[in-house]
């Protein structure tokens, strides 16, 4: 039976919609910077659940409404237009970090942000199949640090979720592709450029068996990036430094932004755009000025962004002892992958047209699912095999003998970047000094040969060592597993005594009883009512095109929204519908929605 990707993001034909209550399912999440989905594994293929509007992809911001309640998705990316002090965005780019945001005179992490967000989906899940979701595959950039990968177990475990595997998203989008092609021989390189963050990977599938080769990336370049730089330009000609403007006309920035991403989408598919300017409340009116754009333009202004791609490519490639020209597919991945610049960039850097068949925005979620139905033991991927590799190089601290001088802050690798996992290796060091009963084994991650420029992880203390002259032995094994759980482990050959770290057990190295209660404190926030997502949207909607517009329109809009306001405080289910069609028609009206 031939298979196909169809516009609900659905891998073949899906039998059932719902599963048995009985049979424990493991769901797939794409946890994005900008857009977050969520899906499983069905006989026929992956395939994603729609969000309470309907919709498989969930923007990845969170805000706080007026009356207190957490909004997540479409409603707070709308919310963020016209009141950017009480959302959040981006910050998947904070991951593993000590960053915080204040919303609402309430401090949230990164990590709980983001907990937030798969919340929000393990509901969706809950809505589709009616019963408790608690297992879950959750998807990383590959060149996401310990510490960022840590981060996003947690924020599974606030979110209520286990997390029974965290998979690179490149490689869970060459699993996506090779899921209906298990017979191809043929080596690929996916180019993931998402919203925050830019991977490569080199696959070779070969008789059903997806083996990744080498993975770079870069944690700071992606599709919000190539925005910013849309808002510098218009901010840059009007007078207005981004900055500055940040901090002393957030509206004017928030407005601007949701204008440029816009734009951005449509010089995808035109030749110029005309980008209308918000005054500094972040309003637009009949006398708001209006610069124009060229794919031209863009393409220039974008070169120092899209060069940053070239050393990842280069790395990855080398490191899988191939050329560009070894190729047999190149494979996009991401939204902003559908920029026409990075597409010509791409054919000229490997002399041939890449592949985008599946919808690079939900290629990754649907991988993520097929990883899941293997972990299920789905007799549906039975005879798909898929193998990782170690993003990083894995070692600890050592000094170093200069004749008669000792220099410690040495780099002694022991799992190497692209080392296939699950890996394990182990070394021999020895005690510098007479009588030396203890040793500390501090465990970095990272590519240069001083430890001060990698990143700690942590610290083994060994002690119990017998006194005696220097170069008592101690054995240290490194076991990296394919969740990126590093385990370290040392043993003092003289009295066999062993010492364990586990270093992704638990992220952030918070006790059960911490994660309890981070768990507890995350599900008391006050979220509001799912089947009132669509209303909640609309009014964020009105409110954010109101400013928008000249003041005749203002009226009118005006009008219609007071109405559907007092339907909603009435609980007029009728009145709802019937002024929520008239409020949608006239929104669509003025925003130029064709409706198609």
């Amino acid at each position: 039976m031939s298979q196909y990707i169809d516009s609900d993001g659905l891998l073949g034909n899906d039998s059932s919609s719902r599963t048995d209550g009985a049979r424990r399912v493991i769901v797939g999440i794409d946890l994005g910077t900008t857009n977050s989905a969520i899906g499983y594994l069905t006989d026929d293929g992956p395939r994603l659940i729609p969000n309470s509007l309907g919709k498989v992809l969930t923007p990845s911001v969170v805000g706080i409404d007026r009356d207190g309640s957490l909004l997540v998705g479409e409603s707070a990316k709308e919310l963020q237009v016209v009141a950017p002090e009480r959302c959040a965005s981006v910050f998947k780019r904070q991951m593993g970090t000590d960053w915080r945001c204040r919303l609402e005179g309430k401090e949230f992490t990164a990590t709980e942000l983001s907990s937030l967000v798969l919340r929000s989906l393990a509901e969706d899940a809950v809505q589709h199949f009616g019963n408790k979701i608690t297992d879950a595959v959750i998807t990383v950039p590959a060149y996401f640090n310990e510490l960022q990968r840590r981060a996003t177990i947690l924020a599974g475990q606030m979110a209520g979720l286990k997390v029974e595997r965290i998979i690179n998203e490149p490689t869970a989008a060459a699993i996506a592709y090779g899921l209906p092609d298990r017979g191809a021989e043929k080596l690929v390189a996916v180019l993931d450029l998402g919203g925050g963050t830019f991977d490569v990977s080199v696959v070779d599938f070969f008789e059903g068996v997806v083996e990744v080769r080498a993975s770079s990336g870069e944690c700071f370049l992606g599709g919000e990036d190539f925005t910013s730089m849309l808002v510098k330009r218009v901010l840059e000609q009007h007078g207005h430094v981004y900055e500055q403007a940040e901090f002393k006309e957030p509206l004017l920035v928030s407005r601007t932004r949701q204008i440029c991403e816009r734009a951005k989408i449509d010089l995808s598919k035109r030749g110029k755009v005309l980008v209308r300017v918000a005054d500094n409340k972040g309003e637009l009116s009949e006398h708001t000025t209006s610069v124009t754009f060229t794919r031209e333009q863009f393409r220039e202004w974008a070169e120092p962004l899209l060069a940053q791609m070239d050393l990842p490519i280069r790395r990855a490639l080398g490191d899988a002892n191939l050329a560009a020209r070894d190729m047999d597919e190149i494979i996009l991945v991401g939204g902003a992958t559908r920029m026409p610049t990075l597409i010509e960039r791409v054919s000229l850097r490997f002399g041939k047209e890449p592949r985008c068949s599946i919808n690079p925005d939900e290629v990754v979620a649907l991988g993520a699912a097929v990883q899941a139905g293997l972990i299920e033991k789905n007799a549906a991927v039975d005879d798909l095999v898929v193998t990782d590799v170690a993003p990083f190089t894995l070692g600890f601290d050592v000094s170093k003998e200069f004749g008669v001088e000792r220099r410690s802050g040495y780099f002694l690798p022991m799992i190497n970047r692209n080392t296939p996992i699950p890996a394990s290796r182990v070394k021999e060091v020895g005690t510098v000094s007479c009588n030396q009963t203890q040793i500390a084994v501090e465990v970095y991650q990272g590519e240069s040969r001083r430890v001060e420029q990698n990143i700690l992880l942590g610290t083994l203390n060994v002690d119990g060592i017998p006194p005696g002259p220097p170069g008592a032995p101690v054995e240290v094994r490194f076991t990296y597993d394919v969740n990126g759980v590093l385990e370290v482990e040392t043993t003092v050959v003289e009295t066999q005594e062993k010492k364990t770290l586990v270093l992704s057990q638990h992220a952030e190295h918070l006790s059960e009883t911490e994660i309890a209660a981070a768990v507890e404190a995350m599900q008391a926030i006050k979220v509001h009512p799912r089947d009132q997502s669509e209303n909640r949207l609309l009014l964020r909607r009105a409110e954010r095109v109101f400013t928008e517009l000249p003041l005749v329109e203002r009226h009118q809009l005006e009008k219609l929204l007071t109405g559907f306001e007092e339907c909603l405080e009435m609980g007029d289910e009728a009145g709802i519908g019937k002024i929520r069609c008239a409020l949608e028609s006239f929104l669509d009206q003025m925003e130029g929605i064709d409706g198609e």
